[in-house]
């Protein structure tokens, strides 16, 4: 192999090493923000109407929506329900309550990132 092939090669590999090391520490973040995410939804007691994974009301299951909403949709959804009811022409009772903007924003950024992480 030609010594310039070597050194491109050489230097490709470590270019891929540095940045899946790199990711490391920002999936680690995102994993801690989807974690918080997990504990708001719990103490927010948000199974009382919705069901994740087998668990809470099966009227209003949440599996694979972060495969449906976009984050900003599903923020919206959690901070401005009764406008995003009406955008989706959404008929399910009882509505979305309009509480939830009051949670501090990082909470709220929390819950959208776990929510955002169920693919299903």
């Amino acid at each position: 192999m030609p010594h310039t092939l070597v050194k491109l090669t050489r230097s490709l590999a470590g270019a891929a090493l540095a940045l899946t090391l790199g990711a490391a520490p920002a999936l680690a973040g995102d994993e801690a923000l989807v974690q918080r995410g997990k504990d708001v939804y719990t103490a927010q007691k948000c199974q009382m109407c919705h069901l994740i994974a087998g668990k809470g009301n099966k009227m209003n299951p949440l599996d694979g929506v972060g495969t449906k909403l976009s984050a900003a949709d599903t923020k919206a959804w959690i901070v401005t329900p009764a406008e995003m009811t009406a955008t989706a022409k959404s008929t399910k009772k009882p509505p979305m309550p309009a509480k939830y903007d009051k949670l501090p924003a990082a909470d709220i950024d929390a819950l959208v990132a776990y929510l955002q992480s169920l693919k299903k």
